[in-house]
């Protein structure tokens, strides 16, 4: 018999014949020690017992559609994704869960004894020429306008820092929309954004080293961190040493329990365009933030903006661990005139500019330097759980086709709906 803290051994005789596997059961009984020889080592419970003395069925099951007594790798997994209910019963999921939960609140613990305000802000703003791939909400009352889905709300973090609150953190549900790949969840998944005023890059690099460090001690006490402090490695030099910018400094990657985390610093600020790498709304302009376009130049190449961009390393960092990234962040632009130049070489028409005044309006009130950073907590529990996919550590993941569990959407729409929002 299973509850929520595990499993123990009900004795009874032909009363429990016939009920089926996850029924759910009211049972009464005298709890025991089982002998010496039945003693099972395999479990927590395994040795007592409970001798049955009262039960009643009060909602029995259905056969089950997949088995949840093993690890379920092997399982297809759209159908794991269709009973995600019953899949969350396998003890490696449960687990997960109740790991994910234990990290957000120690993360929440930590950050408000620094005293880190949590905030809230808007997910629904107007459109923006950078993004490649957004959600568009036609606007109830306006059906000529649409609303875009803010998956990185950077503007309206920027306009805290107007205001009293100096460091801010959230932990919002953020959307991706154009990977299936092991380490990134199509549709929704949850990053940390921690944003911080009157700081240099360090002081970020050090307070997420010192946050990380000890949720490993306090909730993993079974992993090593390989070095500490971590390493800090230039882009270029992660390129020519290892070939990525997100290497794996294990000594030992068969060992399980060895986090190998790193810094990468340095960016360049400019990518070149390319129609492979194609940055959406720069039109023709030679150049595009290799980051994104509110990332602060390194101060000792700020004139190389005007002379050679190519050349201008950016105040970026990304965290690897075992060889995924799982943290990226920036020390961002506070100077009108810099973002002004930044938009310039990227190539944003006099109208793309436009969607940004109210940013750069607020900026003319003084604004304190400020920069964050970003770790996915999805793939942060990837890595700390040694899981294969993000999917094994998020409740109700979308499926590597897009399919969001249990729901069976996307789905279909009725013609009134649509008619309701002129659209045909």
């Amino acid at each position: 018999m299973r509850d929520a803290s595990g499993f123990v051994q009900v004795v009874g005789g032909a009363e429990l014949s016939g009920i089926t596997p996850e029924s759910v059961l009211f049972v009464k009984g005298l709890v025991k020690e089982r002998p010496a020889h039945m003693v099972n080592d395999k479990i927590a419970t395994g040795a007592i017992e409970i001798e049955l003395q009262e039960h009643k069925v009060i909602s029995p099951s259905k056969p089950m559609p997949l088995p949840i007594d093993d690890d379920g790798y092997k399982i297809d997994e759209e159908v794991r994704a269709q009973y995600r209910y019953l899949d969350l019963r396998r003890p490696r999921m449960a687990r997960n869960v109740k790991i994910r939960a234990q990290v957000v609140q120690f993360i929440r613990n930590f950050l408000s004894e620094k005293h880190f305000t949590e905030i809230e802000t808007p997910i629904l703003t107007k459109t923006s020429p950078e993004a490649p791939e957004i959600l568009l909400f036609l606007h109830a009352f306006n059906q000529e306008s649409f609303m875009h889905y803010l998956n990185l709300p950077s503007n309206t973090n920027n306009c805290l820092w107007l205001q009293v609150l100096n460091d801010i953190f959230k932990l919002p549900a953020a959307l991706e929309t154009k990977t299936h790949e092991k380490d990134r969840a199509y549709g929704e998944f949850t990053q940390l954004d921690i944003e911080m005023s009157f700081v240099e890059q360090h002081d970020i690099l050090e307070l997420i080293e010192e946050m990380f460090t000890k949720l490993v001690v306090e909730l993993f006490p079974e992993k090593h961190i390989t070095q500490s402090p971590w390493p800090r490695i230039s882009h270029k030099e992660a390129q020519e040493t290892y070939g990525n910018d997100k290497p794996d400094l294990r000594k030992n990657p068969q060992d399980p329990n060895e986090l190998a985390f790193a810094w990468i610093l340095d960016f360049p600020l400019f990518t070149e365009q390319s129609e492979d790498d194609f940055y959406h709304g720069a039109g023709s302009a030679k150049y595009a933030p290799s980051h994104h376009m509110f990332t602060a130049p390194h101060p000792d190449d700020i004139e190389l903006l005007s002379s050679n961009p190519l050349k201008v390393r950016g105040l970026q960092h990304d965290l690897a661990l075992n060889g995924l990234e799982v943290g990226g962040g920036s020390i961002r632009i506070h100077q009108p005139e810099v973002q002004s130049k930044i938009f310039d070489l990227i190539g944003f028409s006099d109208e793309q500019k436009l969607r940004f005044a109210d940013m750069l309006e607020a900026f003319t009130y003084g604004v304190p330097p400020h920069g964050g950073i970003a770790p996915g907590i999805d793939r942060l529990l990837m890595a700390l759980l040694n899981e294969p996919s993000v999917r094994e550590v998020i409740p109700f993941p979308a499926s590597a086709s897009g399919k969001t569990a249990v729901m069976d959407a996307p789905s279909g729409v009725e013609a009134s709906q649509l008619a309701e929002l002129s659209i045909k």
